[in-house]
């Protein structure tokens, strides 16, 4: 009896899901999100579509819960340029303080303008942008 990963879809064979937990998964959103200069921003959704197939904004969000004091994860926000951390650490108003003291700044809502912050790898420039944020990230938007 052949297992998920035999399966053919379309007389084509299917790829297994990547492994979120794998450190491999891990390492390709984190050595993307090290190169965020410090001031600017990308969405969990613009990280997946640079990433590609298996990537969504919900793993990325699973993914950057792991992160290590090496991964400046503050740079990593919701596709309303909002920042999604408030449930998860403590004080809640951490992320916002961290990345206005890198000089971002956020309206009254809480948003930053993307337009003018947003940051994007230059080979990865033009890349299709799955702001498929409708699915919140683990963080809690």
């Amino acid at each position: 009896m052949a297992n998920d990963r035999d399966r053919k879809v379309g007389g084509a064979q299917s790829q297994p899901e990547p492994d979120v937990n794998s450190p491999g998964y891990r390492a390709r959103v984190f050595d993307i999100v090290r190169r965020i200069p410090p001031g600017r921003v990308m969405t969990y959704g613009q990280l997946a579509a640079i990433l590609g197939e298996g990537y969504t904004a919900r793993t990325v969000g699973f993914v950057m819960h792991s992160a290590d004091d090496t991964v400046p994860w503050q740079r990593v926000i919701n596709s309303q340029g909002a920042c999604s951390t408030g449930r998860v650490i403590l004080p809640p108003d951490l992320q916002q303080r961290m990345l206005e003291a890198e000089g971002v700044h956020f309206d009254a809502r809480g948003r930053c303008e993307l337009a003018r912050y947003r940051w994007m790898p230059e080979e990865f420039d033009g890349a299709d942008d799955r702001e498929d944020d409708s699915q919140p990230s683990l963080f809690g938007d």
